[in-house]
């Protein structure tokens, strides 16, 4: 099963395109990312093949490897990139039906909080 994801991160104006790909008997997931941005071509680097498995917990063996590396080479903490890496692979795994995930971002005046 394949599955593709593509991720604009916000103002920093940086677009990623991520493939994921799950042998099915393994849940070994090969990824394939494409980015305007250094360090999630980096990323990219470390991550060529996950498992399935551990990337869709928190609480399986040391956690996601995408979001441990995430944590090393990314440098803002809200860069949505690992999520939606993890997202191509649920999805590539069967482990998740394919649907858009939505964060919206607006700023509001202070007497309105």
């Amino acid at each position: 099963m394949a599955a593709k994801v593509e991720i604009d991160s916000g103002i920093c104006g940086m677009h990623t395109t991520v493939w994921a790909k799950t042998d099915m008997a393994t849940y070994r997931c090969q990824l394939k990312i494409a980015s305007s941005c250094e360090a999630i071509q980096k990323l990219a680097q470390e991550i060529p093949e996950v498992d399935a498995f551990q990337e869709i917990s928190l609480r399986r063996g040391d956690g996601p490897v995408v979001l441990r590396k995430g944590m090393e080479i990314c440098f803002h903490s809200a860069c949505p990139v690992p999520a939606g890496i993890i997202k191509a692979v649920e999805v590539a795994s069967v482990l998740a039906l394919p649907k858009d995930a939505i964060i919206k971002v607006s700023k509001i005046d202070d007497d309105a909080f």
